[in-house]
């Protein structure tokens, strides 16, 4: 059964950018590699033909497994956020108990995910401790330090 994975209207655009980049640069370089590996003579003992064929081998796999990624994807709508608890696309704002500093963090898909953008997997640790959470309560969330807690301070779309 396919994995249903929720997006952003811009990250679903990356992954379809990416996608067309792939197939047609990716695909074009690659035969570019075999065609220079290929008129180096015997193809029987030619490293530089056999990694060639192996790199597209690995990007013809890298392009079937995103175009399954895009295919299975569903876009958010923001507009209907609900801003009662923690769900995929809120920005919450979380305190840590233990030493009273705060972060702001987007639950976004695993894909999308870039922590230097304040943009955290649902999947997380974090994420999933955060999920269905309201403002005001506590999530213990274990992670590899161990246990920490967070309490949700605020919640917005």
């Amino acid at each position: 059964m396919a994995k249903i994975s929720y997006y952003t209207e811009e990250g679903l655009q990356k992954l379809k950018e990416e996608l067309n980049e792939l197939r047609i640069r990716g695909r074009q370089d690659i035969a570019r590699q075999i065609a220079e590996a290929r008129d180096k003579g015997d193809l029987s003992e030619n490293a530089e033909y056999d990694a060639a064929k192996d790199a597209q081998g690995l990007l013809e796999l890298k392009i079937s497994k995103l175009e399954e990624v895009v295919s299975n994807a569903r876009v958010v709508d923001e507009s209907i956020i609900d801003t009662s608890q923690v769900s995929i696309l809120s920005k919450v704002k979380i305190k840590n108990k233990k030493n009273g500093s705060t972060v702001c963090y987007t639950l976004v898909s695993e894909e999308e995910a870039d922590l230097k953008a304040g943009k955290i997997s649902v999947q997380s640790p974090i994420g999933k401790g955060l999920l269905g959470k309201k403002v005001g309560e506590v999530a213990a969330i274990k992670v590899p330090a161990g246990m920490m807690e967070f309490e949700v301070v605020d919640i917005d779309r």
